[in-house]
């Protein structure tokens, strides 16, 4: 993530422009007016410390309660008892604490400031649903495609049923904080608002991906999966859940291309390869990690009550 934002800060993140800041035909008061956020305590228009700080923090924080909280959960597997267990939930309470404050903070940072006229009370928590569905549905998927290459036997079709439920549910919930958000600055009607969905509504091609994200992230999931038994099939899990990481994968296109190129951006093989590159490495990551412990927590402390588990 550092390496990216220096590479790429003069052409993504307009605020990082230092003549935005001192009298000229560049400076920009609102800008301005905003530089204590990114520069603190330095000058504005200079090294952003405190924006490169909060990056360095967050992704630390996420990377040590990992850390934690896998140590204790791959103890308790082989020690067995309730104590490691206790533990973990107590530092994934803790975590969950700091996860809400620091990824809508987040949200601002990385994706809100790229407009940086665009003013949003909701942003934080719409970037968060974003992820936790797009988060729950790879892990369905790669649940779904574990079982069907021989591994996780212990789960079955209420367990299925349960990861479709989640996927279901938050699917709902990000529609929800999305139709907050674009109501409330809608009849609001405050220009440096109303802007950023005129934007994406108006111009080639956000136009069509706006209203196709929404379909994908609300209407193929409400459809598909609100039959019980669609919840509980292989193939429905994967092909909603695909859907699903599709669709986010092109609202977050529409969050950021507009603000960085205008009018000029476009969806084409550049913007699908990086895209493949970053999938490659995630599966790299995940599928190694996987392979290095037991997929079945045989010593949990409710394992009895998850493999007789029934809905």
């Amino acid at each position: 993530m550092l390496v990216l934002w220096f590479v790429v800060k003069a052409d993504v993140f307009h605020w990082t422009h230092p003549d935005l800041y001192v009298e000229g035909p560049n400076f920009d008061e609102v800008i301005k007016g905003k530089g204590g956020y990114f520069f603190w305590p330095l000058q504005s228009g200079g090294f952003p410390l405190f924006f490169i700080l909060r990056m360095v923090v967050f992704f630390g924080l996420w990377y040590l309660f990992y850390i934690w909280i896998k140590k204790e959960m791959l103890a308790e597997d082989i020690n067995g008892g309730t104590a490691h267990w206790t533990k973990a939930r107590s530092l994934s309470a803790i975590f969950l604490v700091i996860f809400a404050v620091s990824s809508s903070i987040a949200a601002w940072d990385w994706v809100m400031s790229i407009d940086t006229h665009w003013y949003s009370t909701m942003m934080g928590w719409y970037v968060f649903a974003s992820w936790f569905v797009s988060g729950l549905a790879a892990i369905t998927l790669v649940v779904v495609f574990l079982k069907e290459a021989g591994y996780l036997k212990v789960v079955n079709a209420n367990h299925l049923h349960n990861l479709g439920l989640f996927v279901f549910a938050f699917s709902i919930f990000w529609t929800y904080i999305w139709f907050s958000q674009f109501l409330l600055i809608y009849y609001a009607n405050i220009p440096e608002e109303a802007v950023y969905f005129v934007n994406q509504m108006n111009n080639s091609p956000y136009s069509w991906v706006f209203y196709a994200s929404l379909i994908m992230n609300f209407v193929f999931p409400f459809l598909l999966f609100m039959t019980r038994d669609s919840k509980r099939h292989l193939v429905m899990l994967k092909v909603v859940c695909i859907i699903v990481v599709l669709g986010h994968w092109l609202d977050f296109f529409n969050m950021v291309t507009p603000g960085v190129v205008q009018k000029d951006g476009g969806l084409g093989f550049l913007e699908i390869g990086v895209t493949m590159v970053f999938l490659a490495a995630f599966l790299f990551v995940t599928l190694n990690a996987l392979s290095k412990a037991p997929l079945v927590a045989k010593n949990h402390p409710m394992m009895g009550e998850a493999l007789n588990h029934h809905i």
